[in-house]
């Protein structure tokens, strides 16, 4: 069964597959692991869907190195 990006509970566990959307669901996430000033961006999102293997929690550490802040 495919994680639906819009309902499953989002962790720093979850893998990025295929299906991986930029939901509100996510956004949410981002948001709780980043702060209120995460924001996507092309490149960001462009790096999330590369194909490399990665889980949510590098996608938000990826966010926070990206604006020199340091991951939770």
């Amino acid at each position: 069964m495919e994680f639906d990006w819009h309902s499953d509970p989002v962790t720093r566990t979850t893998e990025v597959d295929k299906g991986y959307r930029n939901t509100q669901n996510v956004r949410r996430f981002m948001v709780t692991e980043c702060g209120d000033e995460f924001k996507f961006d092309r490149a960001f999102m462009a790096w999330i869907r590369d194909g490399v293997p990665k889980r949510m929690g590098d996608v938000a550490d990826e966010w926070l190195k990206r604006r020199g802040q340091k991951s939770k």
